[in-house]
């Protein structure tokens, strides 16, 4: 990787007991960013993290709300560099990958490079986990745009104006979630890098539960998508009941135009709170999405107000 003196480098590594590995991944990044700050964020481990980690030479620091989530919000906070390298610390993450990573998002001025896992190793990337990624991210590249392969890899690089305009509003492991849509939605130039992905080391044990972090990412996409896409979803929603009456309605039209009754007045009554309901929430989808183009414009606004990584290359 190219150096120079004009940008600060940080590693920014959320842990909770990792003491089997986290030694190996302080000494890896170290090897290939030799001139990097490294950080190892605990969350309230109970084994030797900490111990292990100050003594491999990390930079460390503690954050008491429990959730992956958390962590990042902290550290995005606290730390100060102008290029961020964030990585697990399991080590199944590729410490070599990091200067082609960081090397990209300088030479093309990017504000995100994403690690792509990589691996035919089943114990490293389990079968649930692949098809849970792959499901999540054909849903988010459908509403948010096309631009994304692995949703909820935790290897990331990003430029400091990402890191200083991202909320953090999630706490747990759908982190990585919010972390796509908010560059997909401020249309910040991205990339992604392959990269190699292996096991955790003998005795580590994953803290990924598949169906109940799944369900939470699920639900982070349903609110993100209430938040930031509001005239897709009252929409889809609103069109649906009306369908719905209609197709409940036809059968009591033609009774009524044979007749002249209503003789099945429940599912008249049905019909019209569903026709009710479905015109306000189609115009509240317009009413919502309205109001938040100018909430779009401030979060530009505050994104632009950090310098670009443009030219520049890590001290």
């Amino acid at each position: 990787m190219k150096e120079s003196k004009s940008l600060r480098i940080a590693v920014l590594i959320p842990c909770y007991n990792e003491e089997l590995a986290i030694a190996k991944v302080i000494d890896d990044f170290k090897r290939n960013l030799p001139d990097g700050k490294i950080y190892v964020y605990d969350n309230n481990s109970t084994d030797n993290t900490i111990d292990v980690a100050r003594q491999a030479g990390a930079i460390v620091r503690t954050e008491s709300l429990q959730g992956k989530g958390n962590v990042v919000r902290r550290m995005f906070a606290d730390v100060e560099a102008d290029v961020y390298v964030m990585a697990d610390g399991d080590a199944t993450y590729h410490a070599d990958s990091a200067p082609l990573m960081v090397d990209k998002l300088l030479a093309e001025n990017l504000d995100m490079v994403t690690g792509v896992r990589k691996s035919t190793i089943q114990a490293a990337y389990r079968g649930g986990h692949r098809f849970g990624n792959a499901m999540f991210s054909l849903l988010i590249t459908k509403i948010f745009g096309d631009r994304i392969s692995d949703l909820l890899s935790g290897y990331r690089v990003f430029s400091r104006r990402f890191v200083k305009s991202f909320p953090a509003l999630s706490g747990e492991f759908e982190i990585e979630t919010e972390l796509t849509v908010h560059a997909l939605e401020l249309r910040m130039p991205i990339a992604e890098v392959d990269t190699p992905y292996g096991p955790r080391p003998e005795g580590s044990v994953s803290k990924l539960s598949t169906y109940k972090d799944g369900l939470k990412i699920l639900f982070m996409v349903f609110k993100l998508v209430k938040n930031e896409r509001p005239l897709h979803l009252f929409g889809f929603l609103g069109l649906s009941l009306l369908l719905g009456a209609l197709l409940l309605a036809a059968p009591l039209f033609a009774t009524y135009f044979e007749t002249g009754l209503v003789p099945r007045l429940p599912t008249a009554t049905l019909v019209v709170g569903m026709t009710v309901i479905g015109v306000f929430s189609m115009f509240s989808g317009v009413i919502i999405d309205s109001n938040l183009t100018g909430r779009r414009e401030m979060k530009r606004l505050f994104y632009l107000k950090h310098k670009s990584v443009a030219g520049g290359k890590v001290k």
